[in-house]
């Protein structure tokens, strides 16, 4: 029987083999000649003592002990071209993998997609980032793959509760993603290998007999007696199907316009907004590592910080170690940044959401738009933050030590941000309560990471789409809407997942429970 060993080793010892061999023979005392294999099942870096450690959880296996390599497979899709029909609103993970799973279950999913399929979307990327020119329905949140698929693929999740995360990491392996996701702590693809796994997800639902149609934006929903009967799209089409899923993602404020119009419940739902801050990548490594290089051995480092700040918990959020700040706009007329990180982590900045938990309370002055007082209180700060910053993509920023002295900075150096910046003083973006949080939050922020609170450090604002303003109410056993019947409310849009592993988990979640239905 192999044996499962718990390890903390050297950096350099976990990244060369035959150290790692070497090291394990040790451990359990005998020849390195009659170690067969060393499987690693799970690693993290414990940074907290100057003497940088890898922690392993690894099996290893004896010359005399059978070894077979398990291989991850993709389950066997059947093909559904002839079954019944479910209309999936949304190609972000919730949709992918609802379509998956109804697929595995013998369903039909039609997905419908209001942007353009993952490798089109590049060219209005580039629109944004260079041209400054907001395509509504095609954009670093909207099109294949969602909102993740530009902006960094991490798959890192609290979610242990909600669902399998293991099941969906071994699917997203089995369409193409390095094997290392399902080792490490904190997994991450990448934004440069996710598209060609999203373009993999979609052949293969069409391959089983599933529809994807893209360029396609629901604009009306056919209901009878409380019934979902179908959508209507842009072109005054109607597709119809009796189950519906609907994930469209935090920023789909039209599905939410429409969803209010059509008197359909809906809930106004807190969220947390804030700036992205940038900081030199090697000045992170420094903070987090205590050393002044971090070797060849050590990756980029993360940090995570909380602090609560007059009664609020004020954190970062999405932290891109090696990465760049994005213009995550969704309509003309707004700003707002993101932020993520290739697959090497090889960019010299980090950044980091750097964000302050919002109450139901503090959208009092939207009140008149009732549950979608959050949603018009988040637009009100984005479309301040186009103005100030001159109308185009550039956005307001501002040096970190600047903002917390209520100083404009005179001069911004040139950041990861390609559309540009504009140096404007911070409080005039926020309401006066959330920039006093910030000064005051950033101020303990340097107190815990020395060196963090620097004029190095670049704000930009704002960092407002952490996840939606509304929530789609669901009964809590068939996951359907409470009030129609047909309707299943899914992933980050609807309030009920954050992240691309949530998200996923959530879309397979409420396609097993129209199995269910079906099969009553």
């Amino acid at each position: 029987m192999p044996r499962e060993l718990l390890l903390q080793v050297a950096p350099e010892i976990a990244a060369n083999e035959s150290l790692l061999y070497e090291y394990v023979a040790q451990s359990v005392r005998v020849s390195t000649k009659l170690v067969r294999k060393v499987v690693i099942l799970k690693r993290s870096i414990d940074a907290r003592q100057k003497a940088i450690k890898i922690n392993l959880k690894v099996l290893v296996y004896l010359i005399d002990e059978d070894y077979n390599e398990l291989k991850v497979e993709l389950p066997e899709y059947q093909n559904v071209a002839n079954a019944q029909e479910v209309i999936i609103v949304g190609a972000g993970p919730a949709g992918l993998f609802a379509a998956l799973q109804l697929i595995e279950l013998g369903l039909k999913p039609i997905v419908i997609e209001r942007g353009k399929d993952v490798r089109g979307r590049r060219r209005d990327l580039k629109a944004i980032n260079r041209d400054h020119i907001v395509n509504e329905d095609s954009n670093y949140c909207f099109g294949e793959g969602g909102a993740g698929t530009y902006s960094d693929g991490k798959l890192y999740t609290r979610s242990k509760k909600r669902g399998d995360v293991d099941r969906i990491l071994q699917l997203l392996v089995g369409f193409g993603a390095t094997p290392d996701i399902l080792v490490e702590a904190h997994p991450h693809i990448g934004t440069n290998k996710l598209p060609q796994i999203i373009q993999d997800i979609r052949e293969k639902i069409i391959e089983c007999g599933g529809q994807v149609l893209f360029e396609t934006r629901v604009t009306d929903f056919v209901i009878k007696q409380n019934e979902m009967q179908g959508i209507v799209t842009q072109n005054g089409d109607t597709i119809a199907a009796n189950k519906v899923i609907l994930a469209t993602g935090h920023s789909a404020r039209d599905i939410f316009e429409l969803l209010d119009r059509k008197k359909i419940l809906i809930e106004a739902k807190p969220f947390a907004l804030g700036v992205r801050a940038e900081h030199p990548q090697d000045l992170i490594d420094k903070i987090q590592y205590s050393c002044d290089f971090r070797g060849e051995y050590l990756p980029p480092a993360p940090y995570s910080i909380v602090k609560q700040v007059n009664g609020r918990g004020m954190y970062s959020f999405c932290m891109c170690p090696g990465g760049v700040i994005a213009p995550c706009a969704t309509s003309p007329g707004e700003v707002v940044t993101n932020g993520w990180s290739p697959s090497k982590r090889d960019q010299a900045t980090a950044n980091s959401g750097i964000v302050v938990e919002l109450k139901l309370e503090d959208f009092k002055p939207f009140a008149k738009f009732g549950a979608l007082a959050g949603m018009e209180f988040q637009k009100s700060i984005e479309q301040k933050a186009w103005h100030l910053a001159g109308e185009t993509q550039k956005v307001p920023a501002q040096r970190m030590v600047d903002f917390t002295q209520n100083k404009v900075s005179a001069s911004i150096p040139k950041t990861s941000y390609v559309p540009g910046t504009t140096s404007v003083e911070m409080g005039q973006v926020f309401p006066g309560f959330l920039t006093q949080i910030m000064r005051e939050g950033f101020v303990q922020f340097g107190k815990s990471m020395r060196g963090y609170m620097t004029n190095e450090a670049i704000l930009h604002a704002p960092e407002s789409r952490t996840s939606s303003p509304v929530r789609i109410p669901r009964d809590h056993e068939t996951l359907e809407h409470l009030q129609i019947k047909g309707l299943y409310p899914c992933g980050e849009g609807a309030g009920f997942a954050g992240g691309i592993i949530s998200a996923a988990i959530d879309g397979e979640k409420c396609a097993l429970k129209i199995a269910e239905s079906l099969l009553k």
